[in-house]
């Protein structure tokens, strides 16, 4: 792939804040590090400066997503898609004796799963139908979506005959109880009754756990698999075909622009649910330092006035990164 001018100057900026982050951080974490060298504590040493190089990661994406904002900000068009250069490639920096690659996602192109269940502790039927098509176009057998509800939802009856409540879960060796409350991270799935790991990897890329319900999904940011699962009438064809149109025609500037394609004539689709701006994201990153390698996901909330703060962190996730590196442009 043969970078534009304005994705190298894009990429470029990424690599100097992400520089100055990591700069940040081991600044104000010069001390502990010299205590730790004091002690001789090597392995831990190692640890602490993985952790520190995966957190210089998060505020290195902090800040791309401020200057996402102010950029639409100064624009007056608040829509989000993923030609932008904070969403189209990874970043990569080498370190004393490793490397950090950092990106960030989008998370309102992927289907909520805490959508299942509303605060009063409701099905919600659309959010359902949504799940439950993804399910099959993924060919996810393993999991259904009554053990999702049943997982998220208040109470100990089960949903339906592939739900499973307590009694299923403390059959297991250790026992342990079905959460009964929205998931606080998507590596909860891997709790489900019954759930493989096959089947785990490739769900989780398009689902999320947000802990605010009711978020629009960015149209701009669908999967194949996710656009599909908008109704049952959509082909793979279909879907691909929207996809591909995103990608070559440009961003979907408002919803009618999404649902007015000709691939959903005659499906009488509305924009229940949909939208073209995003206010979650992930920062994911992946530091090697010597022969260790630490992950870390984090959950960040952008609100309407460009506040980010940090919802929650995961360090139990791999495979992290996935897309396409660009290196900074020489000379």
């Amino acid at each position: 792939m043969t970078p534009s001018r304005h994705q190298q100057s894009g990429v470029a900026l990424m690599m100097v804040l992400l520089a100055f982050a990591l700069a940040g951080i081991f600044t104000t974490g010069m001390m502990t590090r010299q205590m730790l060298m004091i002690q001789g504590t090597g392995h831990y040493l190692t640890q602490s400066e993985a952790q520190s190089l995966a957190m210089g990661a998060e505020a290195f994406a902090r800040q791309i997503l401020w200057r996402d904002w102010e950029s639409d900000n100064n624009d007056g068009s608040f829509v989000d898609d993923p030609q932008e250069d904070w969403a189209a490639n990874s970043v990569a920096l080498p370190v004393d004796q490793g490397s950090i690659e950092a990106q960030i996602n989008d998370l309102q192109g992927r289907l909520n799963l805490n959508d299942l269940v509303n605060r009063q502790g409701e099905v919600n039927p659309l959010q359902m139908e949504r799940v439950e098509r993804l399910l099959e176009v993924l060919d996810v057998r393993s999991v259904t979506v009554e053990a999702l509800i049943d997982w998220i939802d208040p109470n100990d009856d089960t949903s339906g005959p592939g739900g499973a409540e307590d009694g299923d879960y403390l059959m297991y060796d250790p026992p342990y109880r079905a959460a009964d409350r929205p998931m606080a991270q998507i590596s909860e799935l891997r709790l489900l009754d019954g759930i493989e790991r096959g089947d785990y990897l490739r769900l989780r890329p398009h689902v999320t756990a947000l802990p605010l319900t009711g978020q629009p999904l960015n149209v701009n940011m669908l999967s194949v698999p996710v656009i599909m699962s908008l109704h049952e009438d959509i082909s793979e064809a279909a879907a691909e075909s929207v996809f591909a149109s995103r990608e070559e025609e440009g961003r979907f500037e408002d919803v009618q622009a999404f649902i007015g394609r000709d691939e959903f004539a005659g499906m009488g689709m509305d924009g229940e649910g949909l939208g073209v701006r995003s206010f979650f994201f992930e920062a994911a990153s992946r530091v090697t330092v010597g022969s260790n390698v630490y992950h870390l996901v984090s959950t960040l909330y952008r609100n309407p006035e460009g506040e980010i703060a940090v919802i929650s962190r995961d360090a139990g996730q791999t495979g992290v990164i996935t897309k396409e590196r660009i290196e900074t442009p020489q000379g």
